[in-house]
């Protein structure tokens, strides 16, 4: 997906193979949208999209969950090459009237330079009234709290937590399936046109939890890094061949680091795969030293 906040750190980091001049910013790697399908590559079910596993193969694919119209989730790679907006997603009480979709997220930092930061809800208390000010007067960015990343740290989004992301970040994005997002301020930047992009204020204000001050980052337990209703997500050191999921569970599997294989598919860092709920050969086999992944379910309910 093209950006105007891009740029080519997919190819270098991840061997993604990049459309010649283009400022690209995220590459939707699991995804089941009206306007971008993931399609399987190889095997029996070659040639089918996500929505059709999702909608025709679902107890053998995905096992038994509750029924929806599309995949709940999305999963990205984003690179920031300049920052992007500051911005919010609409928590559920309040995409259904602005006409959008709830989204919550999870970014893990796959890799930063020096100087990168994350923008995660507000540095000092603050009222709608005195944000709306400042977004008047163009001093909004003083109030959001800023945090110094490096690679390896994780962040949780909330849908209704304000946030942008500084440039000089490689992420990995983890999220309800939406495409709604709502922008309040855009660091006054124009388009190849001469243009600025579009702000959703009045939208983002509704969004906005102001009482989201000073944020952290996640804290890992163990393995564990995030579990809410939506997803559960792992990190995993694979020193030895180990299970993905239970038998009947299906799992999304991202090597960050060295190469993985599973059955007849290997992986290298940036790549991808959703293993089948009812695949028996379900061992994840590290092939070289200090492999590491996500391994990304969804919460039985």
């Amino acid at each position: 997906m093209e950006r105007i906040w891009g740029g080519r750190r997919l190819e270098n980091a991840f061997g993604k193979k990049l459309p010649r001049g283009k400022q690209i910013g995220e590459s939707w790697e699991i995804v089941d949208r009206p306007e971008a399908q993931s399609v399987v590559a190889r095997g029996p079910l070659k040639g089918k999209n996500l929505h059709e596993l999702w909608t025709e193969d679902r107890l053998s694919i995905f096992g038994n969950f509750p029924d929806a119209p599309r995949f709940p989730l999305l999963i990205k790679l984003l690179d920031a090459h300049e920052q992007l907006s500051l911005q919010v997603h609409p928590p559920e009480q309040f995409a259904g009237n602005l006409g959008g979709e709830p989204k919550t997220e999870f970014w893990y930092v796959a890799d930063a330079d020096p100087d990168a930061e994350l923008l995660l809800g507000f540095r000092k208390p603050i009222t709608r009234d005195q944000f709306e000010s400042a977004l008047r007067e163009g001093t909004a960015a003083d109030y959001v709290h800023k945090i110094s990343v490096k690679p390896g740290d994780a962040a949780f989004l909330p849908a209704g937590r304000l946030h942008a992301v500084s440039a000089g970040n490689l992420l990995i994005e983890i999220q309800q399936n939406s495409d709604t997002t709502y922008r309040v301020f855009d660091w006054n930047r124009l388009d190849d046109r001469g243009k600025s992009r579009q702000l959703h204020i009045e939208q983002a204000l509704q969004c906005i939890d102001f009482d989201d001050v000073r944020p952290r980052l996640l804290q890992p337990e163990g393995e564990l890094l995030l579990r809410n209703d939506l997803f559960e997500i792992q990190k995993w050191n694979l020193d030895e061949p180990s299970e993905a999921a239970p038998i009947g569970r299906f799992a999304i599997v991202c090597c960050l680091t060295g190469k993985l294989t599973c059955g007849n598919v290997g992986l290298l860092p940036g790549e991808f795969f959703l293993l089948p709920a009812e695949l028996q050969d379900r061992q994840l086999k590290p092939l070289a030293a200090r492999t590491t992944l996500l391994r990304v379910t969804i919460p039985e309910l």
